[in-house]
Formats: C-alpha cells, structure tokens, sequence
C-alpha cells in the first residue's frame, strides 16, 4: 500500500481494520481461523493449525499512541493465548506483531505489568512500541512467528 491515510478511520474502523488483517494473514498461512461474534472476554479470534490445536488471540490497534494494554481479567497468561498488535502509521503499511502472552510472566521493556490503586483502573499487561524498543520486538514480528505457531503449537 502506498500513501495510506489510516487518520480517515476511526478508532473503532482500524480496531476493525486490524482484527480482519490479522484473520486473513493466518488464513493466508493455511490456519483456520474462527471469529467471536460477542467480545466479551477479549478474544478476537481463535486459530487451528494443522495439528488440531488451537489458540486464542487479542487483537490490538494502535495509530496515534505507542503504548497499548490488555486487561489482566480479560488476558490470563497461557500458553495458548496470543496478542496480535497492529501498529498503524500515516502512510504506511500497518506493522503486526504476535506476542504470546507468556511474556508477561516475567515482564521487562517494553512489556510491563500495571497494578492501580484500587478504583483507578483494572490493571494490565502493558506494551511500549515506541521506536526504540523495535529491536526487542523484532523478534515477535508476525511473519517471524507464525511458522512456529504453525509447526509448534500445542507442543510448546
């Protein structure tokens, strides 16, 4: 895609945008993709590889922020549960990351763990994405870690 103007979707349109980019690059890999048609408990999207096994993923977009966050009661680390971030950028093509929420476990930059006073706000598994933690996410760029998930899952 060349001169992308992503500032003319909303935020629920890229959120929407993303969750479908991301059922269709797993369909694209030959994996079997399931959406849920009530978000109530966080997942976007269910996956089969050719196994039989399946995860679960979250899907996240960013456009004007560098940070993005998931609700501890709505993601419980597992190792079948994975967030897709989508990174929208002005006239570029969106970048994907997938992120296996194991992570989180033991979370150092740019992956943190956010616990409020109580009534400020739920609390959270945290991502920076600004710039300078790229070389930390490089490794969980989507085209680098779907053939594992492809060949591996359930078998981690």
């Amino acid at each position: 895609m060349v001169d992308v103007d992503w500032s003319q979707l909303n935020h629920l349109q890229l959120g929407r945008y993303a969750e479908y980019l991301v059922a269709m690059e797993f369909t694209r890999s030959g994996l079997g993709v399931f959406r849920s048609e009530v978000d109530d408990r966080g997942i976007d999207l269910a996956v089969r590889n050719d196994h039989g096994d399946f995860f679960e993923i979250q899907v996240k977009s960013v456009f004007k922020s560098s940070y993005v966050f998931f609700q501890k009661d709505k993601f419980p680390i597992s190792k079948r549960l994975y967030a897709a971030v989508v990174r929208f950028a002005a006239g570029t093509d969106p970048i994907v990351w997938l992120i296996p929420s194991l992570v989180w476990e033991t979370p150092k930059a740019p992956f943190s763990s956010r616990d409020f006073k109580a009534g400020k706000a739920k609390p959270e598994w945290g991502l920076s994405l600004a710039k300078k933690h790229w070389p930390v996410l490089d490794e969980f760029r989507f085209d680098r870690c779907l053939p594992r998930l492809s060949s591996k899952m359930g078998r981690v």
